[in-house]
């Protein structure tokens, strides 16, 4: 793997908001081909397995947006999101050889990359202070996830623009392990199955964790109200 492909892959620097309808797009046909990529990630896997860096190259290309989105809507941190992508598809390379395709590659380095990026931020140790002034919000322009995490009457009463700064205020208050649940199944579309796999822990947990982040980022918009 070379660092310009990944480079290329990212393309330039992405507003969070282009970032975000992305994401919404990819969740929205998600199911769309899964047979078709499957097989075709086990070529390239096969291949890349054997010493083929082009395979390898190619399967950068094609998971790097999404965990763009993933990494980025964790750390909300661009320059942080480019440098863990990097360490993410090193360690991804590096373990390719062991990886004997009892889930998905994308399942699988998907999973990488929560962990990976769920410990910088733990050993960052400090949630990510929002400015004020910051337009760049990860989640800025998504009516239908302030809908899903707030009281309708929260919205009718405030400021929507403020609302959906707040939101994204709340975002980050959460644990690391809550934030994460809450971009996968809110922000990215994906199953309770799929994060369960991910996550390696039961779906009930998945659930938990859910019911539990969207009722703390209802009681910050309350505070917002009030």
């Amino acid at each position: 793997m070379t660092g310009d492909s990944l480079s290329n892959a990212l393309g330039n620097r992405r507003s969070s908001a282009d970032i975000f309808i992305q994401d919404k797009r990819r969740a929205a046909h998600k199911t769309q081909g899964m047979k078709k990529m499957s097989d075709e990630d086990a070529g390239l896997v096969k291949s890349a397995q054997s010493g083929n860096t082009s395979a390898f190259d190619e399967l950068v290309k094609k998971y790097a947006p999404k965990l763009y989105g993933l990494v980025y809507h964790m750390t909300s941190s661009h320059e942080d999101t480019n440098d863990l992508l990097q360490e993410i598809f090193a360690k991804a390379y590096r373990s390719l050889r062991r990886f004997r395709g009892k889930s998905k590659f994308y399942t699988w380095v998907y999973s990488i990359s929560v962990n990976m990026t769920l410990n910088f931020l733990k050993k960052r140790n400090r949630y990510w202070k929002i400015s004020l002034d910051d337009v760049d919000s990860a989640i800025e322009f998504d009516d239908e996830f302030i809908q899903q995490t707030s009281k309708v009457d929260i919205i009718r009463e405030c400021n929507i623009h403020e609302l959906q700064r707040r939101l994204n205020e709340a975002l980050m208050r959460l644990t690391e392990d809550h934030r994460a649940v809450v971009i996968m199944f809110d922000i990215q579309g994906m199953a309770h199955a799929e994060i369960s796999k991910i996550l390696k822990v039961s779906s009930g947990t998945v659930r938990s964790r859910l019911y539990y982040a969207h009722k703390q980022l209802q009681n910050y918009l309350e505070e917002f109200r009030n």
